[in-house]
């Protein structure tokens, strides 16, 4: 048979003029069976298989022996299989098989028609894996037995994946032919060199200027390196030699990227990738999200160090601290500092002035839990409620390693403040960097970045104030104890802070870390005090567990409301009064309340004032707080006696608690009311905060209801001591020495809701009555203390 002239038939005519093969003995022809193994691959329907070679005449031959070498080893059914999708044997039935064992037969084929090749390619193209139902509708259709259709599609798929690797095959097989040229070509020129600017051949050991250059950045590159494995050293408290002698590829399981270079001072950018090892064998690494690779580099420069001054701030003592006898604390060696530190945020601005301070103390708090109090925004406002009037994190550069805080950085806002109208609060951009020294000694450093971002071109505003190396160091103690060494170190402008509290700020009190200590060590006793299941002695035991967590929780949102109206913070949008017939010293402000289910509706009214009275802070606080000399200042407690029906404790001193007021009507016509009080003391301030209670919330309040809609308004008082050169008197002994005698800076504030329509206009009469009741209370105070003069 002429393979040539069936090819060409087969090419010629398509389907239609293809040669139908029939009768052909499989043992006796072998031309026959190459003739029709060739029609099988010139088969329409596998038009994507890679066809013999037509010129090769000798390929028929060897694949007709290959195709009977194959009869005596497969199974029928794989026999069926193999064959093309385009020619399937007639039905046969089981009997016919077994016999075809014992005597040779012969087997007709049939070659599918183009209408069902054209059906069979166009379901193929939307589905290769039919399955039995679409198997057998498709046989119905095209008059095929269910098993033709079946192995057409195997043949089909077994023949698309053959193409597949052939073709990935011939790509890979050019690729290493070309990596074969480049390596042949390399090594010829490795064997023959040539000098790249005269073209003659090169002389072993001459460096070219492009090669020098390279020699040139490697070093620079190389001492680079070792600058930053020194900065992550000292981050990490390890060494990291290993990164340092070498420059190594990035590790497969790296992901983090720390950038450094460029500190505001000097030197290059780089970015040094770091596996997995970075960070003494912790699994997690370094999470970092910089604002971007220039302020990265600076961020973490400034972290490392601002916690190495704080540690040593706080471990130094004379020259950097000196005791002084006169204020009764520890004042800094401004001298002794400047020769031990360098600047971290730059030269202090011109007509700045400095305040430091620190302070030591204990407290019922475990160091993991304060770092987690440090680090988080909100839990940090929590804890110090009277000194932070409003905080946020900006900017997470560092989540920490392990699951824990050790190494996390982040960029936060906050705004402090000092319960006075006469002191603006600061507001303060600084880094918070969290690192632990050791076990159960952690270090949290706060750091102002103004200077930083004026650097790198970013936006920034006037600064008021620049948090200089600050923060606290924590290590525990046993009982779940911890011992806190706090350093606050300021540089703000005084331009706007009356005389008044000038000295109490200059001397660190105002700000100072005392004042930080005492409110930490008050709190975490509260805390303490709330997570115990005993009732403290002095409470009341009517009231149920969730009954006391409604009431607590709505005095913390009394107060917070009562520190907003003081300071005028930006938790609420308030508007300055400019009124002629209101007193110098008093700030009015107003508001409107809408939608706020804690407070009225309406027009909101805020006045508050500070003075300096002769008067110890402790009798002070004693005689506000006291609940039988209240009708000597109160207006609200109609002349009469007020009983206290509901105490709950908030600290060991009995002047820390929370307490509800009941004031006796001294007619029919008069009912008696309701007032929730706040009482806290420590050795920063004291605080009296109250507000007038609708009976039937409260009630539900007790109870354990949601405190959330129980609207008031609060009022109160804010006493500080006074610093060193406040404006009091000075007394003699009989050896001719003086001393002044020490007083307290007394804050009132008071909320008042003028008009119950928000829309409605502030009239002056309202102004004038606030008024009046700010310096009719003073007056009362100042009589009933006997200190009018």
């Amino acid at each position: 048979m002429n393979l040539g002239g069936s090819l060409n038939n087969s090419s010629g005519g398509g389907l239609g003029g293809a040669t139908i093969v029939a009768d052909i003995p499989f043992s006796n022809n072998m031309a026959a069976a190459g003739a029709m193994a060739q029609n099988i691959y010139n088969s329409p329907g596998l038009s994507l298989a890679l066809q013999p070679s037509i010129g090769n005449q000798g390929d028929g031959v060897r694949m007709g022996e290959n195709f009977e070498a194959s009869i005596g080893r497969r199974s029928r059914e794989e026999e069926q299989e193999s064959r093309s999708g385009s020619d399937n044997i007639d039905g046969v039935s089981g009997d016919d098989q077994d016999a075809a064992n014992n005597r040779p037969r012969k087997k007709r084929y049939h070659r599918h028609t183009p209408q069902q090749i054209q059906e069979l390619e166009a379901l193929f193209k939307e589905c290769p894996h039919p399955d039995e139902k679409q198997r057998l509708e498709l046989s119905k259709r095209l008059c095929l037995e269910t098993r033709q259709v079946k192995f057409w599609f195997q043949n089909r798929r077994t023949q698309m994946k053959t193409q597949l690797e052939r073709h990935e095959n011939s790509l890979l097989r050019q690729e290493n032919d070309k990596l074969r040229a480049e390596n042949m070509s390399i090594r010829e020129a490795m064997r023959n060199p040539i000098c790249t600017n005269c073209g003659g051949p090169a002389i072993i050991g001459d460096l070219s200027l492009e090669e020098e250059h390279l020699r040139i950045e490697n070093a620079r590159l190389k001492d680079e390196l070792d600058r930053v494995c020194a900065l992550a050293s000292k981050f990490l408290g390890r060494p990291l030699s290993s990164l340092a002698t070498s420059i190594a590829p990035p590790l497969p399981n790296s992901n983090l990227e720390l950038g450094v270079g460029s500190n505001g001072f000097g030197g290059l950018s780089t970015t040094l990738p770091l596996g997995p090892d970075f960070g003494g064998g912790v699994s997690n690494s370094l999470p970092v999200v910089p604002p971007n690779g220039v302020e990265r580099s600076m961020f973490l420069e400034l972290a490392l160090a601002a916690m190495d001054e704080l540690v040593k701030m706080s471990q130094t003592d004379e020259p950097l601290w000196i005791r002084s006898l006169e204020v009764g604390r520890e004042i800094l060696n401004h001298d002794e500092y400047s020769r031990m530190f360098t600047p971290c945020i730059g030269i202090k601005p011109a007509g700045f002035l400095t305040e430091a301070s620190r302070q030591t103390g204990v407290v019922i708090i475990n160091s993991l839990a304060l770092v987690e109090t440090l680090m988080d925004s909100n839990r940090w406002a929590e804890m110090f409620p009277c000194m932070i009037a409003r905080t946020s994190t900006t900017d997470v550069i560092s989540s920490g390693m392990g699951g824990t805080r050790n190494g996390a950085i982040q960029l936060m806002h906050a705004e402090l403040q000092l319960l006075s109208p006469l002191v603006p609060v600061r507001e303060v951009n600084f880094l918070r960097f969290c690192k632990q020294h050791a076990e159960g000694v952690w270090a949290v450093v706060d750091v102002s970045i103004d200077t930083l971002r004026e650097t790198s071109g970013a936006p920034t505003t006037y600064v008021k104030c620049r948090r200089l190396p600050s923060g606290c160091v924590v290590q525990d103690m046993p009982n779940g104890y911890s011992k806190v060494t706090w350093v606050e170190h300021v540089e703000y402008d005084e331009s706007q802070i009356h005389h008044l509290y000038r000295p109490l700020l200059s001397s660190g009190i105002g700000f100072g870390a005392q004042r930080w200590v005492a409110a930490l060590r008050r709190q975490c006793e509260c805390l303490a005090i709330l997570m115990s299941s005993t009732v403290p002695t002095g409470d009341h035991t009517a009231i149920t567990a969730s009954g006391r967590r409604s009431m607590l929780k709505l005095a913390q949102r009394m107060t917070g409301n009562f520190c907003a109206g003081v300071c005028a913070s930006t938790v609420h949008k308030w508007n300055k009064l400019n009124v002629g017939n209101v007193d110098e010293d008093v700030r009015v402000m107003t508001r409107k309340s809408v939608d706020n289910p804690g407070e009225p509706p309406g027009i909101v009214l805020s006045a508050a004032t500070s003075v300096w009275l002769p008067v110890s802070p402790q009798r002070l606080f004693d005689f506000l707080r006291d609940e039988r000399l209240r009708s000597e200042w109160d207006i609200l407690s109609n002349g009469g006696p007020m009983q206290e029906i509901a105490h709950i404790a908030k600290g060991q001193d009995h002047g820390n608690c929370v307490s509800l007021l009941r004031s006796s009507a001294m007619n029919a016509n008069q009912s008696s009311m309701l007032i929730l009080q706040e009482t806290c003391m420590d050795a920063g301030g004291s605080l009296v905060v109250y507000a007038p209670v609708d009976i039937p919330a409260m009630q539900v309040v007790m109870s354990g209801g949601d405190s959330a809609y129980v609207a008031l308004l609060p009022s109160g008082f804010a006493i500080i001591p006074d610093g060193p050169g406040s404006p009091g008197p000075t007394t003699s002994n009989g050896n001719g020495d003086s001393h002044r005698v020490g007083g307290s800076l007394l804050t009132v504030a008071f909320q008042i809701l003028v008009n119950s329509l928000p829309t409605a206009k502030l009239t002056v009469e309202s102004v004038e009555t606030v008024n009046n009741l700010i310096s009719c209370t003073v007056q009362k105070i100042k009589a009933a203390l006997q200190c009018e003069s």
